[in-house]
């Protein structure tokens, strides 16, 4: 057996045509487009191109994009001025703090600065806490991409046993309410698990669908992963490569060319939840802007 890839680019850009779909009706009925402010502490390059990535992938669906270029030296203090700046203007929609921020700040303070209208990540503490309600506002940009992964994949989750190997606000533990809530596109029964969990193997090789968020490469092999499951992998490592321009290849947290071979579906690093993550920003933005 060798896996169905699921192509995220490709979902991903049926989402960004459906948005832009959607923004023209929106400004057709009078509105100015929405607007997404992206907030950069530092000159990590990795940081930056998401950053431009974004940027394009609100031009692409009719809306407009700015971003808070910030030095590393930045102070808390500093940030929080620019982010209460950014909740008083009435021009901007949505908001990410792109992550990490260098220095001694702190993520929790920041993101429960942010105004929870313009959480266009998700991951504020308004935002968590609709969530964990079962009635979300934004949900957080990579669980629903993944979500949608699934679902576009024809992969309903309802019924079906998902173990989540990472346990991050990010990604692990929303992940797993977007998926156990009683609703349509999910229902189903969900472990987490982590890089501590003793004989992580006996739990990996249980799951019909395994999350792979840890952020450690080729955590999961293949003996971890019973054969037919649906694997997604969400590490975004860094591996030296002196053949790339960057100096730098990604690779995920599953070994990819063993894994594939015993799994029904699975995504690539790049091109499976990365695209998807930047598409479900557009529609929190969107969304965020029918708020005002």
């Amino acid at each position: 057996m060798t896996a169905h890839i699921i192509d995220g680019n490709a979902i991903a850009a049926q989402i960004r045509a459906e948005v832009a779909t959607q923004v023209a009706a929106f400004v057709a009925a009078g509105r100015r487009p929405p607007h997404l402010t992206a907030v950069l502490v530092g000159d990590d390059a990795a940081s930056a191109t998401y950053v431009r990535l974004k940027q394009r992938d609100c031009a692409e669906v009719g809306m407009t994009s700015s971003t808070e270029a910030l030095p590393s030296t930045t102070t808390q203090d500093q940030l929080l001025a620019v982010i209460q700046h950014l909740n008083a203007d009435d021009d901007v929609d949505g908001v990410i703090i792109q992550k990490p921020i260098p220095g001694a700040i702190d993520d929790v303070v920041i993101d429960s600065t942010l105004s929870p209208l313009k959480d266009a990540d998700g991951l504020g503490p308004t935002s968590l806490g609709l969530l964990v309600q079962g009635s979300p506002r934004f949900v957080p940009a990579t669980p629903s991409g993944v979500q949608q992964l699934l679902l576009r994949s024809d992969i309903d989750p309802a019924g079906k046993h998902v173990v989540i190997v990472g346990r991050s606000t990010l990604v692990g533990r929303p992940l797993a309410l977007v998926l156990s809530t009683k609703a349509p596109g999910a229902n189903a029964t969900v472990t987490i698990a982590h890089t501590g969990t003793s004989d992580l193997a006996a739990i990996t090789s249980e799951a019909d669908i395994l999350v792979a968020a840890a952020g450690r490469r080729n955590l999961i092999t293949a003996d971890m992963v019973r054969p037919g499951a649906v694997v997604i992998d969400v590490g975004t490592n860094r591996v030296d490569d002196a053949s790339k321009r960057v100096g730098y290849r990604l690779a995920g947290d599953v070994d990819f060319e063993a894994v594939k071979e015993i799994a029904s579906a699975i995504t690539p690093v790049p091109g499976g939840v990365g695209p998807m993550t930047r598409a479900m920003l557009l529609v929190n933005t969107l969304k965020a802007a029918k708020f005002t």
